[in-house]
């Protein structure tokens, strides 16, 4: 791919790649040549059954990295597609494809905004770092990827001064919402012993249902924190409940439910835990029961900073805009490398139509974005 393909190239050529998670099928290829030829030195990384890239230009100075995924999720009904979802194709203005938004679209604008700084910063590697982390494990299980990725630069002791997640941020048009955070995801499953039986002598038996029914009540309406100013409370949602065979004669003799928690800095992994245990000891008689939990991402929250600052800058300069910083929404891999580096953002297209039928992103916006991006690098790295 030529270094000066406009963001609409690189965006149809990546979309027409069907990296569906955790195959990769050619996209860090791409990627990896287009910034070879800009300078770049380049870190194919394979963990497991995941590509990952890393990719480095210069050694010295401060080390902006940008990070985004090649993986997407599956197309779902194709023939519910109005354009197949791999073809990449322009209608009305609009590029329609799986990862239009999610986020092989932000990946291409990232891609040309490298090289149009680095034409308008030719001296820039010799006083400071970019750096790419391109994973394939995003939409997945998040294990083969940007975490492996990291471990692989701590060993190496080499870090990231700036992360810029690619990630889709904006709500209702293109500048409207930047994230300066998310909210960790904590998921738990919990089994409930009873006591199997005949339906037609219940005195025999325990039913683990009924006596689990009011406990998932309480749990379901518990105030488990108020939030802070950066974060809304922490919710609660129960995800599956399974007891029983099917059998229409058979008390079941155990209860299983799945849960995740979001939550933001107002309350730790351990004291939700505690509040569960808490409310299940409330069961009287008390209701056997088992509780694992697995973390699946810590919150973030990036206060102030220069890149925080940069961005809202370039933001309202280039799009005449004012993003507002949030937190909401799902976990990206920003809860990964915000452990390593305190100054990671996220910013990205509109995304009202990740993962649905007929992801599609404006031809436009592809450019204002990639244009967003190449006035940070420049607030951040004037040229010298």
């Amino acid at each position: 791919m030529d270094p000066s393909a406009s963001p609409l190239e690189l965006a149809v050529a990546l979309l027409r790649i069907p990296s569906i998670t955790p195959r990769d099928e050619g996209c860090q290829l791409l990627i990896g040549s287009f910034l070879q030829q800009l300078g770049f030195t380049l870190y194919p990384l394979r963990f497991g059954n995941v590509d990952n890239l890393y990719a480095r230009l210069g050694s010295k100075g401060k080390n902006f990295c940008f990070a985004g995924h090649t993986d997407v999720v599956t197309p779902g009904e194709e023939s519910r597609w109005q354009t197949p979802p791999f073809a990449a194709a322009i209608v009305d203005g609009m590029l329609i494809g799986r990862g239009a938004n999610d986020m092989k679209g932000g990946v291409a604008a990232m891609l040309a905004a490298t090289a149009r700084f680095l034409q308008a910063n030719p001296n820039f590697a010799q006083h400071n770092s970019l750096s790419f982390l391109i994973t394939g494990d995003e939409e997945g299980a998040a294990v083969d990827g940007t975490v492996k990725v990291l471990e692989w630069l701590r060993q190496r002791q080499e870090s990231i001064d700036y992360c810029l997640v690619g990630e889709p941020t904006c709500m209702q048009q293109l500048g409207d919402g930047l994230k300066q955070g998310r909210r960790g995801s904590l998921n738990a499953e919990l089994i409930f012993q009873g006591r199997q039986g005949h339906v037609a002598y219940p005195h025999l038996a325990d039913n683990p249902i009924h006596r689990a029914a009011p406990l998932l009540d309480r749990l379901a309406r518990h105030r488990f924190d108020e939030g802070n100013a950066h974060f809304p409370p922490t919710t609660l949602q129960m995800t599956r409940i399974q007891a029983g065979d099917g059998s229409d004669n058979v008390i079941p003799g155990s209860l299983r439910l799945n849960f995740n928690f979001r939550f933001g800095t107002a309350s730790t992994p351990a004291q939700l835990e505690e509040q569960i245990h808490n409310i299940l000891a409330e069961a009287d008689p008390p209701l056997p029961y088992t509780l694992t939990t697995h973390l699946s991402g810590r919150p973030f929250l990036t206060e102030g900073g220069e890149l925080l600052q940069a961005l809202s800058n370039s933001i309202r300069t280039v799009l005449d805009i004012s993003a507002n910083p949030n937190t909401a929404g799902g976990t990206s891999d920003a809860r990964f490398i915000s452990l390593d580096c305190p100054q990671t953002v996220e910013f990205g297209l509109f995304s009202p139509t990740i993962h649905q039928v007929n992801e599609r992103v404006p031809v436009d916006e592809l450019e204002r974005l990639c244009q967003v991006y190449t006035h940070l690098l420049l607030t951040l790295f004037p040229a010298l």
